[in-house]
């Protein structure tokens, strides 16, 4: 009798901890249905990086993928949240399950794929390199030997620093901009939208001018940045996004802010 109720016993511890283990399996839910039941979108993102994000006087942050992830948010049915701070902290936020998605202009490359998941390119853009007028570079087979300012966790700071360049790194784009100005470095290496908005926006108040030379740094495709595993979550983003592309809507946000579009498929 002991034996049949040890038995019984055990049965039964067996079949709750089956319950339980299949209760914790249905209760874990993919990145989309985390993003669909919370109702919005965790964005991490570094707002001075305009056309694509920048921080307004009113602390709202505007810009190109602003834009485009309110219209993905529109049609995932939830509401956009933006979370600020500094670049080099955006992807590393992402990769720990922090935040949905990382934008900033983030460039697609072979590194960082190993640890974040990324949407498919919606633009193509460039590393400028940008002087002091009147400098002796005017082109990138100039620079060599040369000191350069860059933003902390860019590819503009990694290809430099890949390449041999004499790299100051600083966690803000306003800051590099004055490393060039001052003449702490000889130029300075950053995306080529926003160089032409900061560049612009400088010169209009500076007896001092800045130019962005002809010839690009790198060429780069731009795309949204997702936790490794967010595959479902990605998928669904990348639908409503390449419909974007196809559209002529991201093209059309481009030209919103005066912004010229480069289609990823022109890689």
């Amino acid at each position: 009798m002991k034996k049949f109720l040890k038995a019984a016993s055990l049965i039964l511890v067996i079949a709750m901890l089956a319950s339980v283990l299949a209760g914790c399996g249905s209760s874990k839910q993919s990145g989309l249905e985390k993003v669909k039941s919370s109702g919005k979108l965790v964005i991490a993102t570094s707002p001075d990086f305009p056309p694509f994000e920048e921080l307004k006087s009113d602390g709202s942050v505007e810009g190109i993928e602003i834009d485009i992830l309110n219209i993905i948010c529109d049609k995932l049915g939830v509401e956009l949240q933006i979370e600020q701070m500094d670049f080099d902290s955006v992807l590393p936020g992402v990769q720990a399950g922090k935040f949905d998605v990382g934008v900033s202009g983030i460039s697609v490359t072979e590194q960082r794929q190993k640890n974040a998941l990324f949407t498919d390119p919606y633009c193509l853009a460039a590393q400028a390199i940008v002087v002091v007028e009147g400098s002796e570079i005017a082109s990138k087979a100039d620079l060599e030997g040369k000191s350069v300012s860059v933003q902390t966790g860019t590819t503009a700071e990694s290809f430099c620093m890949e390449n041999g360049y004499d790299v100051k790194s600083f966690s803000a784009n306003s800051d590099a901009e004055s490393a060039v100005v001052t003449g702490k470095v000889d130029a300075w290496v950053i995306d080529d939208l926003t160089a032409a908005e900061m560049v612009a926006a400088y010169n209009a108040e500076n007896s001092t001018k800045l130019v962005v030379l002809s010839e690009p740094m790198t060429t780069e495709p731009y795309a949204f940045a997702f936790t490794l595993g967010n595959d479902e979550l990605v998928n669904e983003v990348n639908t409503i996004l390449n419909e974007l592309v196809a559209d002529g809507t991201i093209a059309g946000i481009f030209e919103k802010f005066d912004a010229p579009y480069t289609s990823p498929d022109a890689a």
